[in-house]
């Protein structure tokens, strides 16, 4: 089967499969486009999902020696997206549902064709697993909310670990998930999913895997609960995020919200406390949550009672790059249903992976992980964002005590000489003063970007700045309503010989190099009180003996 002899006009290929077809990176694509006027033009899609037509690629390809070989595979994803469009995992439902049941009215003839055909070069397990990788590839397009990248699928079963019993997933999507944690005989699947081609194509992809201990029902798990009665031994779930409305004002009374009722904007906490309500006593959940999650002020209270109860085991931040549909780094919440009163954890198990590769290892090192104990994260916020807790961890707290505490007592010492030596006035400098719009039109000052610069050695450019700075100055740059926008041009500054000017100049510039010390010395207390305090608290720290606290000579 090749290209030519497919009638296809339909099939459709994306910058990035024609860079798989070729064997090249998606900018060499890029590059193509630009530099060939010949290249095919596109004929849908726009940006990052720019279609073209693959025969028209194909023949170039082939023109420019550029081709490789074009695979069964490929031609039977472009026709299921000739047929399909952008709604492919009903594409792939319907090939995997032909495999499983041995027909699917739905599936076109052509293609019902094409992908006997691919199977009996391998199997019908391989053709979906491929056409399905495909799927997961192209995530960045229509689906992506149905997809648990292999990265994040990996980084589940990591710390999963040994897993056996029913595993539930309430959001299974096309059921990456459960596929990976189900591999043992011993193991039940059961998932719920919101789109029934999504639900099809997660049941069949597991019965063609050879799991047939496998349900998953259609449904909105969170407004209709289609397994009631389930208590499972792990429950995993990448549920969708930042979705406002999730049903909170019909679900106010539910008694899954055992840890609180979450906010509109918390419907991660709702899909957390789901996944909580579906699990048996001694069970375990992981669930995938946005790194806000672990603090913000919304879900302080519901983040208080997990900790209160020892319900929540370990905290996992993985990288950037870990999800389909976005960038942003995202963390895992691990939880635990008591099997008795004294079986909830006495610390929360806290893991810093955002330095690591998004590819793995996810095997943490020892300096990547802190046991914090349950009182020390009930504390205003519950901050339960792991760099935080690894981060404070790894500080040596009377070390750097002791080295800020000295640097404060030098700048201390310095501050006085920096202050330059000033004499009584003349009481009044108004009455001699010139304007800097004046001295512009004798070119004496130039005005760029707004500031006036000094352009001759009559006139001190640190003298002229420290005036333009002056409280007369700034009062006439403010305006009525409090807004400040500074005029050079409607600045006075005084008359006066350059020799005085420089006199000022120099008393200016010493000003300017005290205000920055003085930034600098705020920055060190600060610092120097947030050590004493957090180390005092947390024990890295104690009064010293005798309350001597005489700074270091």
């Amino acid at each position: 089967m090749n290209a030519d002899s497919q009638s296809g006009a339909d099939f459709l290929v994306s910058a990035a499969e024609i860079a798989r077809l070729a064997g090249v990176t998606r900018a060499a694509v890029s590059n193509w486009r630009r530099r060939h006027a010949d290249f095919p033009a596109p004929i849908g899609g726009g940006g990052r999902n720019t279609l073209f037509a693959l025969p028209e690629v194909h023949t170039w390809l082939e023109r420019h020696h550029k081709a490789g070989d074009v695979s069964d595979e490929v031609l039977v994803w472009q026709a299921l997206r000739g047929v399909y469009g952008d709604d492919m995992t009903r594409g792939l439902a319907d090939v995997s549902e032909l495999f499983v049941s041995g027909s699917s009215e739905s599936l076109d003839t052509g293609i019902r064709s094409l992908v006997k055909d691919l199977a009996a070069q391998s199997s019908p397990a391989d053709v979906v697993a491929g056409l399905a990788e495909r799927f997961v590839d192209s995530a960045g397009q229509a689906g992506s909310e149905q997809v648990s990248s292999p990265r994040l699928t990996r980084a589940v079963r990591h710390f999963a670990g040994s897993v056996s019993g029913t595993v539930f997933d309430p959001a299974c999507g096309i059921g990456s998930l459960l596929l990976a944690l189900g591999s043992g005989p011993e193991v039940t699947l059961a998932g719920q999913e919101v789109d029934p081609s999504a639900a099809r194509l997660a049941e069949s992809r597991a019965r063609l895997a050879g799991k047939t201990d496998v349900t998953v029902r259609v449904g909105d798990s969170l407004r209709e609960d289609r397994w009631p009665e389930l208590r499972a031994a792990l429950v995993v779930c990448d549920p969708p995020m930042n979705v406002p409305d999730w049903g909170r004002a019909d679900l106010l009374l539910d008694p899954r919200w055992e840890l609180g009722v979450p906010t509109r904007a918390e419907s991660e906490l709702a899909w957390l406390q789901h996944c909580y309500a579906h699990v048996a006593p001694g069970g375990r959940v992981i669930v995938v949550m946005p790194a806000s999650a672990a603090y913000r002020r919304a879900g302080r209270r519901i983040r208080a009672e997990l900790v209160r109860r020892g319900i929540l085991t370990q905290l996992v931040a993985l990288p950037a790059g870990m999800v389909a549909s976005h960038v942003q780094p995202v963390h895992l919440w691990l939880l635990a249903r008591p099997s008795s009163p004294d079986s909830a954890v006495s610390s929360v198990r806290m893991v810093d992976l955002t330095a690591n590769d998004p590819d793995g290892p996810f095997e943490p090192t020892p300096d990547q992980v802190v046991d914090v104990p349950l009182v020390d994260l009930l504390d205003e916020t519950v901050d339960l964002a792991p760099p935080h807790h690894v981060a404070a961890s790894r500080t040596d707290h009377l070390a750097e005590y002791m080295s800020v505490r000295e640097a404060l007592a030098g700048r201390l010492h310095e501050m006085l000489g920096l202050l330059p030596p000033l004499a009584a006035g003349p009481g009044s400098l108004d009455g001699a003063t010139v304007r800097v719009a004046d001295l512009a039109r004798a070119r004496l000052v130039e005005i760029i970007g707004g500031e006036a610069v000094s352009t001759s050695d009559q006139l001190d450019t640190d003298y002229l700045h420290g005036f333009l700075c002056s409280t007369a100055n700034t009062r006439r740059s403010t305006s009525g309503s409090g807004s400040f926008r500074l005029d050079a041009r409607g600045a006075r500054i005084p008359r006066m010989s350059v020799d005085d000017q420089r006199l000022y100049g120099t008393a200016f510039r010493a000003l300017e190099e005290f205000e920055r010390r003085v930034r600098e010395l705020t920055e060190l207390c600060d610092r120097a009180a947030a050590l004493a305090r957090d180390g005092l608290t947390g024990g890295a720290l104690r009064p010293a003996p005798g309350g001597d606290a005489a700074p270091p000579q």
